[in-house]
């Protein structure tokens, strides 16, 4: 199976869950055996390939700044692009920009994902359920591209995708494991760092910075 064959299926969620005039978002980033599948809640409108008449790659975050800042401080994107990114305005990422945001992405062995992919106008709480029927196909994602390391951002991702109760000020620099499949995989909870979130982003830095010294160094 090959993760273009799961889109159907978030694009018939989307008519369920998310907004009907915008489009689904999927993923994007290293697809074989990355070193850290980063999962987050659901994308919003501000995704410039929510819009209807897109025609480039629906990954997470584009045309968004705030979220960079994070991976530009845990050295998991390249400068030049952080800066390119931090000049422009959302609406003038076009799809080989994108792509180009993306390859980097992929260079540093990162795929990026929601747990929902229903695109919502804005930044509204969502109910456990809309996520809970996404799962599976997370698990899917997760079945194919078989990352080394999974990090789980917020209490509710987190709670449902480990069908634990969890806050992440309790959890801080703590894996839980996960069985996908045949393998089992280390998820860390960590502070959600964009929106409402984003005055917690120094402890997001910090805990995954910790996470990769201590779990994807060479010698490990």
């Amino acid at each position: 199976m090959k993760l273009k064959s799961l889109n159907k299926e978030y694009d018939k969620l989307q008519q369920i869950y998310g907004d009907p005039s915008l489009h689904s978002i999927y993923n994007g980033g290293c697809e074989d055996n990355p070193d850290i599948c980063f999962v987050f809640m659901n994308p919003t409108g501000r995704n410039i390939a929510s819009l209807p008449g897109w025609k480039g790659p629906h990954h997470p975050w584009l045309g968004t700044k705030n979220i960079w800042d994070l991976f530009i401080k845990i050295n998991l994107l390249d400068a030049d692009i952080y800066e390119e990114i931090k000049r422009i305005k959302g609406s003038e990422w076009t799809p080989e920009f994108c792509d180009k945001v993306y390859q980097n992405i992929k260079d540093h062995k990162v795929f990026i994902t929601n747990l929902g992919k229903c695109t919502q106008i804005d930044a509204r709480p969502l109910k456990d359920g809309y996520f809970k029927d996404y799962l599976p196909l997370l698990e899917q994602e997760i079945k194919i591209i078989e990352p080394k390391i999974i990090i789980l951002f917020g209490n509710q991702v987190s709670s449902i995708f480990l069908n634990n109760k969890i806050s992440v000020s309790q959890t801080r620099k703590q894996y839980f494991e996960r069985k996908i499949g045949k393998k089992t995989y280390k998820c860390f909870p960590v502070f959600y760092p964009v929106g409402n979130g984003r005055f917690n982003i120094d402890k997001s830095i910090e805990d995954i910075n910790w996470i990769k010294q201590e779990f994807l160094r060479e010698d490990s």
